[in-house]
């Protein structure tokens, strides 16, 4: 019988950004279309607040160096 493959998990890092209230959602949308785009990044939870503020949570891959010596 052979042994289980072992399959790593991605890891992640995160950037939080917090939106004040009356922050138009095109100009929301455009700063998180920058993150995309520029930084990689992609977005891993959106919470809006009674009061109209957000928080954003954006996420993007640790691409780890392997080692060949």
């Amino acid at each position: 019988m052979t042994p289980p493959k072992l399959v790593r998990q991605p890891e992640y890092e995160y950037q939080s950004l917090r939106m004040p209230r009356g922050t138009s959602r095109n100009a929301a949308r455009q700063l998180l279309t920058e993150h995309a785009e520029y930084g990689h990044w992609e977005l891993d939870r959106l919470r809006l607040y009674p009061d109209g503020s957000r928080t954003v949570l954006l996420r993007r891959r640790i691409i780890r160096q392997v080692r060949t010596s």
